[in-house]
């Protein structure tokens, strides 16, 4: 099918840091694994064509995509105020939308980026994914698995030291473990508010500030989450001395944090 999409760059989506299993195939054509499904994307300016049906697009990837959000405003808001460094970072990273991800692949992938880089964060994914072999729904490439779920693997499948884990290996056998015994886990944090989830997340061992705030804002689509790494932490002390005003932005901080790490770690100045 095809679309046209507004405020919608998969080469700044894929390097944004907020997705694991998006992949550049050529140039303009994106592969993305979400949902237990595949999708190719192939862009053409702000038109699209997609290798899904329109009831799949408005099933599943209209909502992934995040296309209820006014991207358009919350630009006109950032273009309007006097903060420079801010404009100069919306204008580098237009085209970045926060994803819906599935919750439980978002829970898991942050606890791997802990004290991690994305490239290695995508190979253990990847390796976790092509170890389990579970097939997608529908059509797909060749050794194009999805995530797995709790109760799909053991704990002694991180033990593989192939899947480059290191310390963390006992964090995720001990997340998949808890989940298995309590079902209710990913619809529990789904009806909490961000200070609730974030309080719950803390209380497993390998999730911190940085990886609850990233599991909000980008599992549970708490939009005004601001997880805080060192990009961050060194923008904030740069250009924001006296204080970001977390206030002025109230309803879409999240979004602001995309543009500022995408322009941090991705413009060559």
């Amino acid at each position: 099918m095809y679309i046209e999409i507004n405020n919608f760059d998969p080469a700044k989506i894929t390097d944004s840091g907020q997705c694991f299993r998006w992949k550049r195939l050529m140039e303009d054509v994106y592969g993305v694994t979400a949902y237990d499904r595949y999708l190719e994307i192939r862009r053409n300016g702000s038109r699209f064509e997609l290798s899904c049906d329109e009831d799949e697009w408005k099933n599943i990837w209209s909502s992934y995509l995040d296309m209820n959000t006014d991207y358009t405003s919350i630009g006109s808001a950032i273009t309007a105020s006097e903060d420079e460094y801010l404009k100069a970072a919306y204008h580098y990273g237009q085209g970045i939308r926060i994803l819906r991800q599935e919750l439980w692949e978002t829970i898991i992938s942050f606890i791997i980026s802990q004290n991690n880089n994305i490239k290695r964060i995508r190979n253990s994914i990847e390796a976790i994914c092509s170890k389990a072999a579970l097939p997608v729904t529908g059509k797909a490439p060749e050794r194009i698995y999805r995530f797995p779920k709790p109760g799909e693997i053991d704990r002694e499948f991180f033990n593989d030291r192939e899947l480059g884990l290191g310390y963390r290996d006992i964090y995720l056998a001990d997340m998949y473990e808890y989940a298995v015994t309590h079902p209710d886990f990913p619809d529990r944090l789904k009806q909490m508010d961000n200070s609730e989830a974030m309080t719950e997340l803390k209380s497993f061992k390998g999730i911190g500030n940085k990886v609850a705030n990233c599991i909000c804002l980008f599992g549970l689509h708490h939009i005004d989450a601001f997880p805080i790494d060192t990009h961050i932490k060194q923008i904030l002390n740069t250009y924001y001395p006296k204080g970001y005003d977390f206030e002025h932005y109230r309803g879409y901080n999240g979004i602001i944090q995309q543009f500022m790490f995408y322009y941090k770690t991705n413009c060559p100045d």
